[in-house]
């Protein structure tokens, strides 16, 4: 835990309390340095997460499996954090905190370039997941308008039920706006009342579905019972990696 005070008896005070419930606190000179410290954080990882973004972007288009290359690379035992594709970023930090330094920043007439590109592209990733979604829909001659796609996961990510700024939102969006018939199957979120929706089971929501669309995956999802009942699905979060099957489009 990092902790800084405004004051050396708030430091003591701070110290004190968090060291009741944390097992290693990391003293800070200032409470700007503490704040700093958790959007340096928060940045690496926004920025780590578009820069893997972009190129399953660019894999996508070369035809070359952006899973094989991330799993490839984490092989090497030193310089090399990994970190996984997906449909954007969710949470209330990485898609929120990064900004507020962009706008401090420009207090200073420094332009914070890294940050702002990489809130580009991970902003960018709801409209490229749902394009893949048509171009895979299409290959199958469907169109979106009126197929039944059924969304897999909407929380933000695996094993919670918080929706904040989740990327399944976005994507439903757009795909409502195509003239989708939109259904979803969260066991962690039961209604989604901005779409007047409720969570199906996974059985009723993949029986009538044209495609299933996995965006969030939580730890207890039967990727292959999806595989094996829905006649098309898509990955955004590569949990079918290997699996070989004729329905299946990943990321």
């Amino acid at each position: 835990k990092i902790v800084a005070g405004l004051t050396p008896a708030c430091t003591a005070r701070a110290l004190e309390f968090y060291g009741e419930v944390c097992d290693e606190l990391v003293e800070v000179s200032t409470l700007e340095a503490a704040e700093l410290a958790k959007l340096l954080e928060n940045v690496f990882r926004s920025v780590n997460i578009a820069l893997v973004n972009e190129l399953a972007m660019l894999c996508d288009r070369m035809g070359i499996d952006v899973w094989e290359v991330v799993d490839a690379a984490a092989t090497k035992p030193y310089g090399f954090m990994r970190f996984n594709p997906g449909p954007g970023l969710g949470g209330h930090c990485l898609p929120v905190d990064p900004f507020y330094l962009a706008w401090k920043a420009r207090e200073y007439d420094m332009p914070t370039e890294f940050i702002e590109l990489a809130g580009e592209v991970n902003t960018r990733m709801p409209y490229f997941c749902v394009e893949k979604v048509a171009q895979a829909l299409n290959e199958h001659a469907k169109a979106v308008r009126d197929s039944r796609i059924v969304v897999i996961g909407v929380s933000y990510k695996g094993g919670v039920g918080d929706m904040r700024e989740s990327p399944a939102l976005k994507i439903m969006r757009l795909l409502a706006e195509r003239g989708a018939k939109l259904a979803y199957h969260d066991d962690y979120v039961p209604e989604l009342p901005d779409f007047g929706l409720s969570s199906e089971g996974l059985d009723d929501a993949l029986a009538e579905a044209d495609v299933a669309v996995i965006v969030t995956a939580h730890p207890e999802l039967d990727v292959e019972a999806i595989v094996g009942t829905a006649p098309l699905v898509v990955d955004f979060r590569g949990v079918t990696r290997g699996i070989e099957a004729a329905n299946l489009v990943r990321l």
